[in-house]
């Protein structure tokens, strides 16, 4: 039995398929998940990029960056519970693939930005480097990304 299969005959899936009310609690943690991700992730690309100072980024990081942690973790948990579903289909679906592939360099960025010392520097008082705001820059974009191809899905 190949993995499409193995994913598709899960009971966690067949539970969704069943039960209209479980599906939309699943598809309602996703959204949730998206909701603080990007809630959180915005205001501090922005932040990062200069864009508001209001806030010093030593108090906005620490906070923000674990809400996004969050996010991350729920959708990226109910997604993989809403692919199993109908994992032949979206694997055909080039929004969902197009999905994919922003989400794999959205995370890589966050790896990225963190790696960078930049945010190390930001909580010590530092203002963010050049290389901290391209990588915000690219956040905020990759994020959006995979929202927009998020919801193209289901137009395909």
């Amino acid at each position: 039995m190949d993995l499409v299969a193995v994913l598709a005959s899960w009971p966690g899936a067949r539970w969704l398929h069943g039960s209209g009310t479980a599906y939309l609690f699943v598809n309602a943690a996703h959204i949730l998940g998206i909701g603080l991700l990007l809630g959180a992730v915005l205001p501090l690309d922005a932040r990062l990029l200069g864009l508001t100072r209001a806030i010093p980024a030593a108090l906005l990081v620490p906070f923000l960056s674990r809400a996004a942690m969050l996010g991350v973790g729920l959708a990226l948990a109910t997604g993989l519970w809403l692919f199993t579903v109908r994992p032949a289909e979206y694997l055909g679906n080039a929004a969902f693939l197009a999905k994919m592939g922003l989400l794999a360099l959205a995370l890589a960025n966050i790896g990225w930005q963190h790696a960078s010392g930049g945010y190390r520097r930001l909580l010590a008082g530092a203002e963010p480097t050049p290389g901290v705001k391209l990588r915000a820059l690219a956040s905020m974009g990759l994020w959006l990304g995979v929202l927009l191809a998020g919801r193209w899905i289901g137009f395909l």
